[in-house]
């Protein structure tokens, strides 16, 4: 029985199983890129355990096939059971074990990017300097207590914790938090004469009216994500705010001798030091609107480093810092704001160290049967 089980896991079988499923649900996250957008196919075909199905009227989950995790999972298995079944320390051997080691980093690398790697924007007007970027979709819910001249103290509450529609109580808190209703993405409108009356009392949402939209899907396009929240103080509730990406400032009260603001937006990273940004260059052919090159010459200011120097950002030439990496990935119109991607990955040369391993292994092992040929041959 064991003999049977070990066979099973260690079998070249299910190597070409797990390789073929591969391909199929590569083929069906990219179909599916078109109606789900990038970020939902990755998290429904390649960040799971199994492809669900979810029947029409229903809240049930099917699996109908399995996901990223599960097949790679089981090959990452498959690959270290083989080699500890039939594990041989030869000189014969050192191209295989080469391959092999390159594919198992090469998988372990992708999990460790999954779980590590995160991806933000920087949008930087010209004469501007800024230390945080932006996530490209996840979002928070702000809280500050700005009635300290000198500084401000930020609560922020995630995405996920919102979307849970429940009491929120942060320690630093003097109200309690009700998330009466979250959208992922919305529509607002202006409230027209007629309308229900609206359950938002406090802020900018007096006027206005929120539906849910169907989440993004276009590269050029971008959900709008909205809160309703209520807070409640120790006497009782203190009015219930519309927040939304949308709106962009803040919504100011006062509670308790203090002044406070409250503002969804999206979730920051900041850095321990600046950029600023002194002359974005957007470069055409001449005589077409073809773009020819876009570029951000760029401040670095790291006062705890004593660094101040000037970097020039360009297509395929990044600005790597503080294991963060700078890409040059757009602008907005006017070419006077700069957009770079923020990509912080600390398992980056993973892929290029197994992707080597794999290459010598392969080299080994067809030298080592080119050279036995060439023998064969002579003799």
């Amino acid at each position: 029985m064991i003999d049977s089980i070990i066979k099973v896991f260690t079998s070249l079988k299910l190597t070409v199983i797990c390789l073929g499923l591969a391909m199929v649900l590569v083929f069906m996250g990219t179909l599916a890129q078109v109606d789900l957008g990038i970020h939902a196919a990755q998290q429904k075909y390649f960040q799971t355990f199994f492809v669900y199905w979810t029947p029409a009227n229903s809240a049930w989950r099917i699996p109908v096939f399995p996901g990223g995790h599960l097949i790679g999972g089981v090959l990452l298995f498959n690959l270290i059971a083989a080699h500890i079944y039939r594990f041989q320390l030869k000189w014969k051997k050192s191209g295989i074990i080469l391959l092999h080691l390159g594919v198992f980093l090469l998988l372990v690398g992708g999990l460790l990017t999954e779980l590590l790697s995160v991806e933000s924007q920087m949008r930087i007007h010209e004469g501007a300097t800024q230390n945080y970027s932006e996530s490209l979709d996840a979002i928070e819910l702000i809280i500050v207590d700005t009635s300290a001249p000198d500084l401000d103290e930020v609560v922020s509450i995630p995405d996920r914790f919102l979307a849970r529609n429940q009491v929120i109580q942060h320690p630093r808190l003097p109200f309690r938090v009700n998330v009466v209703n979250f959208f992922p993405n919305s529509t607002l409108t202006r409230r027209k004469d007629g309308d229900t009356p609206s359950i938002v009392t406090q802020g900018f949402g007096k006027s206005l009216s929120v539906a849910e939209a169907p989440r993004a899907t276009k590269v050029n396009e971008s959900d709008i994500p909205t809160a309703v929240v209520e807070l409640v103080g120790v006497e009782g509730s203190l009015g219930t705010w519309l927040c939304s990406t949308a709106l962009g400032a803040r919504q100011v009260f006062r509670y308790q001798d203090k002044s406070y603001a409250l503002q969804l937006r999206q979730k920051r990273y900041y850095k321990p030091y600046s950029i600023k940004l002194l002359h974005f260059a957007h470069d055409q052919y001449d005589g077409t609107d073809i773009p020819k090159n876009f570029s951000s010459r760029i401040r670095l200011i790291n006062s705890e480093k004593k660094e101040d120097r000037e970097v020039l950002i360009y297509m395929n030439n990044p600005l790597r810092y503080e294991g963060e990496t700078y890409y040059q990935a757009g602008f907005e119109k006017g070419d006077h704001t700069t957009i770079l991607q923020v990509v912080h990955n600390p398992s980056w040369i993973t892929p290029y160290l197994a992707c080597s391993l794999v290459g010598l292994g392969l080299v080994i092992q067809f030298s080592m049967h080119l050279f036995s040929f060439g023998r064969r041959k002579r003799a």
